[in-house]
């Protein structure tokens, strides 16, 4: 273990999950990182210029390491039909917000390679991926720039195209973890190994380290990963919490009151299965026939942000683990010690 946490810099086996969206905080990260953690900013949907000034805020805050984590770009297709159809779903939430029914934007996602470009130029410590497999040529050129590449999987045979591509280290996502779910092969309900389950099995089958996320909050769950093996663990929900990251109050509130049987996995919001607490949107969109992702990340983000301003968490996106209840509010850097101190 010791010998990984020297190659990413930090004196402590504790990383900050990257959470994109309302959590993608430069003084969150860096929190973390001024702790002895690694901070990892969520940069998916961030323009190549806010990517740029978030990080200029991350360095200005701290000179320790942090990482950037990116969404490998997914094929997908603009079905007409079903991006008519969600809209009419969409229709009743955006009346109640008293907001006009989305219309698709030009753009559904950021670019791909104009993001990596400017991750490249910034260079951080640690580069890692979600939602795919980077592939041998870019974590090769990663690793020659100097950078710690990590790689995202829910099950052995993602594990094993990861660690055959390069990637330094694996966070095995287990299902509790909150926010989308970052495997890649098979089915999306073939992925849903719990941690307890995935992390020895990844020890087991894989040489690189593996940093177990997914369910950890506290010192108990650090102190668990370490007894199935693994080198690290990765904890977000329990960051939400903190009192550098900037939730709105809706949010924030909703997840103070959530108790442990309001988790639920949705494709409602964004297209693609992710962890969070049900809400009436979660619920109304159950059966509703989605587009592919991101599309409905897109039409769905007008109402999002109205829900954020007027208070609504009912159309919000509450992303969270099932370990949410195990969080408090606290300074992110005494979070970092009281995980770090159940490692032992």
């Amino acid at each position: 273990m010791k010998g990984f946490l020297q190659k990413l810099g930090i004196p402590t086996p504790v990383l900050m999950a990257p959470m994109a969206g309302e959590a993608a905080s430069a003084a969150l990260v860096a929190a973390v990182s001024e702790a002895g953690g690694l901070g990892q900013l969520g940069a998916a949907y961030l323009s190549p210029a806010r990517l740029r000034a978030v990080v200029a805020d991350i360095r200005a805050r701290t000179q320790r390491p942090f990482g950037i984590n990116l969404f490998c770009p997914l094929r997908w297709q603009a079905d007409a039909g079903r991006i008519e159809a969600y809209r009419q779903r969409l229709a009743p939430h955006a009346q109640a917000l008293g907001v006009p029914v989305p219309e698709l934007p030009a753009a559904c996602e950021e670019d791909f390679e104009a993001q990596l470009a400017v991750v490249r130029e910034l260079a951080p410590a640690v580069v890692s991926f979600a939602f795919g497999d980077p592939g041998p040529a870019l974590v090769q050129a990663l690793r020659d720039e100097g950078r710690i590449v990590l790689g995202t999987a829910t099950q052995t045979s993602e594990a094993l195209q990861l660690q055959a591509s390069g990637v330094h280290a694996i966070v095995a996502q287990g299902s509790e973890a909150g926010g989308h779910r970052g495997g890649f092969l098979g089915r999306p309900e073939g992925a849903l190994i719990g941690t307890m389950a995935l992390v020895p099995q990844l020890v087991d089958a894989l040489y690189v380290p593996v940093i177990a996320a997914g369910g950890i909050a506290d010192a108990r769950g650090m102190a668990a990963a370490r007894a199935l093996g693994a080198t690290a663990a990765a904890v977000g929900t329990a960051f939400l919490l903190a009192e550098e990251c900037p939730l709105s109050p809706a949010y924030r509130d909703a997840l103070l009151q959530a108790g442990d049987a309001d988790s639920t996995l949705t494709r409602a919001f964004s297209g693609r299965e992710a962890r969070g607490l049900a809400n009436a949107f979660t619920r109304d969109l159950a059966d509703a026939p989605l587009p592919d992702f991101p599309i409905p990340n897109a039409l769905s983000r007008p109402l999002r942000q109205a829900a954020a301003t007027q208070g609504q968490a009912d159309r919000l996106s509450l992303w969270a683990g099932q370990a949410l209840p195990l969080a408090r509010p606290k300074p992110a850097a005494q979070l970092v010690r009281e995980l770090a101190a159940g490692w032992g």
